[in-house]
């Protein structure tokens, strides 16, 4: 006897996904070709959870994130956060506002 689901009652039980827009991509995918050109990064990682899509960025494949770019909307609209390991370094209400922590961050000088 098979079970019959009604996909509509599912969806209204689980958040909207969330995801990265094609300009939005392009910010990131530019940031992130920037710093692998200059050696500081090595892969990232996009990651969609229940209310927030998470673009997470790695020194080396087998670390954790050293920086995560996660977007969440609210009542309020759009919400852009920058983390580091421990902590939110930046948060605005539009991506390249949030992505200028990275303008400020020193550049790792490889010898």
């Amino acid at each position: 006897m098979a079970l019959i689901f009604r996909l509509s009652d599912y969806r209204r039980r689980h958040k909207a996904r969330i995801s990265f827009n094609r300009s939005e991509l392009s910010q990131l995918l530019s940031l992130y070709s920037t710093r692998v050109a200059a050696g500081e990064w090595r892969d990232y990682a996009i990651d969609h959870e229940n209310g927030m899509a998470v673009f997470s960025i790695f020194r080396r494949t087998s670390e954790r994130p050293a920086f995560s770019i996660c977007k969440t909307i609210s009542s309020k609209g759009q919400l852009f956060s920058v983390f580091d390991a421990t902590r939110r370094l930046n948060r605005s209400a539009n991506l390249a506002d949030a992505l200028t922590i990275f303008d400020k961050r020193p550049r790792l000088v490889r010898d």
